[in-house]
């Protein structure tokens, strides 16, 4: 990264772009110039605070925070307990201090320890380089009952990719959902795959099938749904479309039959208004650019026989781009602008 940097920096742009672009600050790229081994000589503050606790009181405070009564509780809770108690000995914040600087801030408790996930991300360049999948509801007529739509979808294109319906939820069923739909796409190489953490998604074969395929697994985090957008937004545009029955399907074959229709529709038909309006068809297998194209020669035609109506540039009909999966700002390319709307 350094040396991209120093690169760039030659070529004359500004440190303050640079830094823009891929995510740090100028601090940061002055401490990875300095040279290794060179020591740290900044010294620390010359003075110490006039109100900080005394070492009386100090020693104090980790006696309380470790017996009997207070041994299993966090600072949260001793606080307002000492307070019930008529005794104030320190803040909420001190507590924390203290008892971190003295190597005491193991987890209290039975429960498990929190642990941060971090949020996936994801980026498609192409067509089958990440794939989002998820199982939804179909209701049945027995009230109760569901059939299960199994259908994975390409981040790139939109595409849908592959899809099943089953009368029961199994990481059998996905396995087999999953083989049928990476032979169809020509077996891909160097696939990501992203998913929820339901049971068929975590399954032992349902990951070693992935591991066999040698598609590489993603995680949401758990109770997140908003980590598997695409999926999520695909489910509501089938469910909410007009032709979606108003009643529960009467069987399986008749679900899967809709099913069929949908997916025919959505691949060939469906203006998608997050790859400027091409189906996932069309930009799945490279045809979205002569389609733009044309547009754009539509718009500027109309631009030319009246530009009193044309107060800025004809509507932007260039191809959409790169798609990320994560909310976290990525150094594309303006032409690369993502987008993860339905």
């Amino acid at each position: 990264m350094l040396a991209t940097v120093e690169e760039t920096l030659a070529r004359g742009a500004g440190m303050d772009a640079i830094c823009a672009r891929i995510g740090v600050s100028e601090r940061t790229i002055q401490r990875w110039r300095r040279p290794e081994g060179v020591e740290d000589r900044r010294i620390g503050p010359h003075t110490s605070p006039a109100n900080k606790l005394t070492e009386a009181e100090r020693k104090g405070l980790l006696v309380i925070a470790n017996n009997e009564e207070f041994r299993d509780l966090s600072p949260k809770q001793i606080v307002p307990r000492l307070a019930d108690q008529g005794t104030y000995v320190a803040s909420e914040s001190t507590f924390y201090r203290v008892l971190r600087a003295e190597k005491l801030m193991a987890h209290r408790g039975r429960a498990k320890a929190p642990t941060k996930r971090i949020q996936p991300e994801l980026i498609a360049y192409k067509p089958n380089q990440v794939w989002s999948w998820d199982i939804t509801y179909l209701r049945a007529a027995i009230r109760g009952q569901f059939f299960y739509l199994y259908l994975a979808v390409d981040l790139y294109s939109r595409r849908i990719v592959g899809w099943d319906v089953h009368a029961e939820e199994s990481q059998e069923h996905a396995r087999q959902f999953m083989l049928g739909a990476h032979e169809a796409a020509g077996n891909p190489v160097g696939l990501r795959l992203h998913q929820d953490n339901g049971g068929p998604m975590k399954g032992s074969t349902f990951l070693a099938t992935l591991q066999w395929l040698g598609v590489v697994p993603s995680f949401s985090r758990p109770r997140v749904s908003d980590d598997n957008p695409f999926s999520e937004s695909l489910f509501r545009t089938l469910k909410y479309r007009p032709s979606y029955p108003e009643k529960p399907f009467a069987t399986l074959d008749e679900a899967r039959a809709w099913v069929t229709t949908f997916v025919c529709w959505y691949n060939t038909k469906h203006r998608h208004s997050a790859i400027r309006f091409v189906t996932p068809d069309e930009r799945h297998f490279g045809r979205e650019v002569e389609i733009l194209e044309h547009r754009h020669a539509v718009y500027e035609r109309a631009r030319n026989r009246r530009p009193d109506r044309w107060s800025r540039s004809t509507r932007n009909w260039s191809p959409a781009g790169a798609v990320r999966l994560g909310p976290s700002p990525n150094p594309f390319p303006a032409e690369e602008t993502v987008n993860t709307s339905s």
